[in-house]
């Protein structure tokens, strides 16, 4: 279990990891994890969000639906999550999510679900 901060700008949604010695575009969260960022916010422009790949109390899940590619995106892979049900409203938003995840410094793999508060 690890939290994270998520932060917006005038170019979307970003993680931000200090470590991260990549290109600060590969940490945008774009298709869907955005608008999940946005509701998480409830109209801030950061978030911070404890992340896990087991469930914990009082834990929302992202449900993972498959690997694959984001279209119109060239690099890398990415896996695919729903979150179907947050604070007990449906949502059904599918979000992809970037080969980031599965960077040690994130997960270190695409979880079965991802666990959030």
């Amino acid at each position: 279990m690890k939290n994270y901060r998520f932060y917006k700008d005038e170019d979307g949604w970003f993680i931000d990891l200090p470590e991260w010695d990549g290109e600060v575009w590969e940490l945008q969260m774009v298709a869907g994890a955005d608008i999940f960022l946005d509701v998480l916010a409830q109209g801030k422009n950061e978030v911070f969000v404890t992340l896990s790949s087991t469930p914990f109390e009082n834990a929302e899940v992202l449900i993972f639906e498959k690997i694959g590619r984001l279209e119109g995106f060239e690099f890398g892979s990415g896996a695919w999550y729903l979150l179907k049900e947050y604070k007990g409203i449906t949502y059904n938003l599918k979000m992809w999510l970037c080969d980031v995840t599965k960077h040690p410094l994130v997960f270190g793999r695409f979880p079965e679900n991802i666990y959030f508060c």
